[in-house]
């Protein structure tokens, strides 16, 4: 497995697909996935409002004005969390492994000239998330432009 995402097109919009391998459990990696303090820490613009249940919202503002509100789609504890961001679908799916679990991390979205950036910008939010669920503290190496010119060389090579 590698921890540098993947990108598809299917049905006229593109995929971008992380895996992460935790040692922990699906029940307690779901937690730093979906509790609103953790959600906040790794997900960007994150407010921490969120009405755990399909069909409710999760609040996020930009920082810079833009507030706007994602609709969770599937909320399957301690597997599935999924919800629309606007035109975008994100879906997070825990699977157990003998020492663990391994998440599978989608962003579907219509734009492929952001995929390079929003690789990058995943990539580290979801290294951030592995380090929540190891009890560290995030870090942020600054590596945003390296990560965004390695996928811009993988992705377009496909």
């Amino acid at each position: 497995m590698t921890k540098f995402g993947k990108l598809y097109e299917v049905n006229g919009r593109y995929v971008l697909q992380f895996e992460r391998l935790f040692t922990h459990k699906p029940e307690s990696v779901f937690r730093y996935v979906t509790d609103p303090d953790y959600f906040t820490r790794w997900y960007p613009f994150a407010t921490g409002e969120m009405d755990l249940i399909e069909g409710g919202k999760i609040a996020f503002d930009d920082g810079e004005g833009t507030k706007y509100e994602g609709i969770i789609t599937e909320y399957q504890p301690p597997v599935v969390f999924a919800f629309h961001e606007g035109a975008d679908m994100l879906r997070i799916e825990l699977q157990n492994t003998d020492d663990g679990c391994r998440m599978n991390f989608q962003h579907t979205f219509d734009d492929r000239s952001w995929a390079a950036a929003t690789a990058a910008g995943w990539h580290r939010c979801l290294d951030a998330l592995v380090m929540l669920a190891n009890e560290q503290l995030p870090e942020w190496p600054d590596n945003g432009a390296e990560l965004r010119e390695f996928y811009r060389e993988a992705f377009d090579s496909n």
